[in-house]
C-alpha cells in the first residue's frame, strides 16, 4: 500500500467518535482492510498535516439487513482509531 488515499477511505462520525474527538483527541477512520498501522500513520500525518501518537485497529463485520423477504449482510470494513499529538487538532465538521 503507497498511495495514502487507498489506505484512508473516510471518516467515521458517529456520537462516540466525536466524544472521542472531545475526551482523548482522537480521530476515528474508516481504512482499507489491508492496511497496517504504520500505513495509516503515514497517511495521516502526509494528508493532513497533523503528528500522530498511537494507532489502534478493529476488523468490524458486517451485520445481517432485512430487506422485506431477503436477508443480505453489509460490507466488512476495518476501522482506525488515531490518536494526534497534544499540540495537533483535526475537526472534520469544521470544514463543512
Amino acid at each position: 500500500m503507497k498511495n495514502i488515499y487507498e489506505v484512508l477511505k473516510r471518516p467515521r462520525l458517529t456520537e462516540k467518535s466525536m466524544g472521542l474527538q472531545e475526551s482523548f483527541n482522537q480521530v476515528v477512520l474508516q481504512v482499507d482492510r489491508r492496511a497496517n498501522k504504520s500505513e495509516i500513520k503515514q497517511a495521516v500525518e502526509e494528508l493532513f498535516s497533523v503528528k500522530v501518537d498511537k494507532v489502534r485497529t478493529a476488523n468490524m463485520t458486517g451485520r445481517r439487513r432485512r430487506m422485506s423477504r431477503y436477508v443480505g449482510r453489509t460490507s466488512d470494513y476495518k476501522k482506525a482509531f488515531v490518536t494526534l499529538s497534544a499540540d495537533s487538532k483535526l475537526d472534520f465538521l469544521e470544514e463543512l
